[in-house]
């Protein structure tokens, strides 16, 4: 199963990202995690030692690479570089292994208004297609805003599409938009998981405002990840009976 996980920063894509891992591997399996988000780090909240994190460079800064994979003479701009670079090594290059769970970061693609069709975007995107479509793999694509990282090659192996969600409008109003974008590209399967929830009030608030997309699960403002953020422990060692079922209402859905 291949899960993209996206919505507006800040909603906590990342902390939904780690705990839907954390299905994955108490059902005994392992998980590719890939870090495609610049302002988020998965490597903290998987709780890998700092001087470990210290060492990652995320593929998209890693110069020397990108240009010896599309060809792109340094120091030029425009110009042609290869639309199909090799990338098939990457993952045992720069995968990082955790317990049952393998992070790759990757860093972020430049917007597409950006006009720049460049060879990071290139190099990132040809990665992300060749990871989702290796058969029979667990992963979980943790995005920016947004689905910049998909391309209609990419979208026909992403089982789920996760826009994740905060009882706030503005939430909501990207996470219409993200659907509206995704679905133009062929992503077929789109929910929402409301983060952050702190009555029912939150609830009833998604629910109304985003009618047109299935809600997977609700999951509460829980003082434990806040804490496990601040203190950089890693939220694979959370133990919280609430939280706990509010996973195992979301994994019952996330397998019909």
């Amino acid at each position: 199963m291949k899960i993209a996980v996206t919505g507006k920063g800040g909603v906590g894509k990342t902390t939904v990202a780690i705990l839907l891992s954390n299905i994955f591997v108490k059902q005994g399996k392992k998980v590719l995690l890939i870090d495609a988000d610049p302002d988020a780090d998965l490597a903290i909240t998987l709780g890998i030692p700092e001087q470990i994190r210290q060492s990652f460079t995320p593929i998209s800064e890693m110069k020397d690479l990108i240009e010896e994979r599309t060809g792109v003479k340094k120091g030029t701009l425009g110009g042609f570089f290869k639309l199909n670079p090799k990338v098939d090594d990457l993952f045992e290059k720069f995968a990082y292994k955790h317990n049952k769970i393998s992070l790759i970061t990757l860093g972020g693609i430049k917007a597409g208004g950006s006009g720049c069709y460049c060879p990071e975007n290139v190099l990132l995107k040809r990665l992300i297609e060749h990871l989702v479509s290796q058969p029979d793999k667990k992963i979980i694509l943790d995005m920016e805003a947004g689905i910049e990282h998909l391309t209609r090659g990419t979208a026909k192996f992403v089982d789920i599409l996760i826009i994740v969600v905060e009882p706030d409008i503005r939430s909501l109003k990207s996470a219409v938009t993200i659907k509206k974008l995704a679905s133009e590209i062929g992503v077929r399967r789109i929910f929402v998981i409301g983060n952050k929830i702190r009555n029912n009030g939150d609830k009833k608030l998604i629910v109304t405002k985003i009618k047109e997309i299935p809600i997977l699960g609700f999951i509460s403002y829980n003082h434990k990840i806040l804490s496990a953020d601040l203190e950089k422990e890693g939220l694979t060692l959370i133990d919280d009976s609430v939280l706990q079922n509010e996973l195992n209402d979301i994994e019952s859905k996330l397998f019909v």
